[in-house]
């Protein structure tokens, strides 16, 4: 249990406080959700870094990374449909939620089978990008919410709250963006890797 797999699973203990003061109604708590998430994010880069600087690899490293990056991202997600940071389309991304859970639900399994064989299915350009992505949407979804909640002077009206408005549609679309690379990676994965499950 090293240093870079200690912050690998510090981002599970993160999550739940990031989505506990998503739901807070106190001052500063939509700031103190969005620094704490850009702190886990930057785990995700730290900890690899630092296993490969250390020599300290391990496939216990490499797969808890990519299962903890699932359960950060789609922890955060729910509590963005659910709290409505979707400007109204909840549904639509309630939906695209959907389809993202699917995906790594069945690449989790993919991993798994592959697992029982002695390998790791570690993450291609294809999921690192996808994985990128989504916490860029989450950031500025988060960031929106933290623009309004607790600098209302500043963003409350006027071109302030045009900034939030655009903040927010960026992170709506690069969610959007999310789901879709977060579909055609997992095709990629099974195209290389799916051939395990019929052996």
């Amino acid at each position: 249990m090293n240093l870079p797999n200690l912050l690998t699973l510090s981002r599970v203990p993160l999550m739940f406080v990031v989505v506990g003061l998503m739901y807070a109604q106190f001052h500063w708590a939509a700031t103190l959700a969005f620094w704490l998430f850009i702190a886990a994010a930057l785990t995700d880069w730290f900890d690899g870094m630092l296993a490969r600087r250390q020599g300290t690899v391990s496939a216990f490293g490499r797969f808890m990374d990519a299962v903890i990056d699932k359960v950060l991202v789609i922890g955060i997600m729910i509590a963005l449909v659910n709290g409505d940071y979707f400007m109204g389309y909840n549904i639509a991304a309630m939906m695209l939620l959907l389809c993202i859970l699917c995906r790594e639900f069945a690449i989790s399994g993919l991993r798994m089978a592959v697992a029982v064989r002695g390998q790791v299915v570690e993450a291609d350009i294809g999921g690192k990008v996808k994985t990128f992505v989504q916490l860029n949407a989450i950031g500025w979804l988060i960031g929106a919410r933290m623009f309004a909640n607790d600098f209302p002077e500043a963003f409350g009206d006027g071109p302030g709250r045009m900034i939030v408005s655009g903040v927010r549609w960026i992170g709506a679309g690069l969610f959007v963006l999310s789901a879709v690379l977060t579909i055609t990676s997992g095709i990629t994965y099974f195209r290389r890797h799916g051939r395990v499950l019929f052996n």
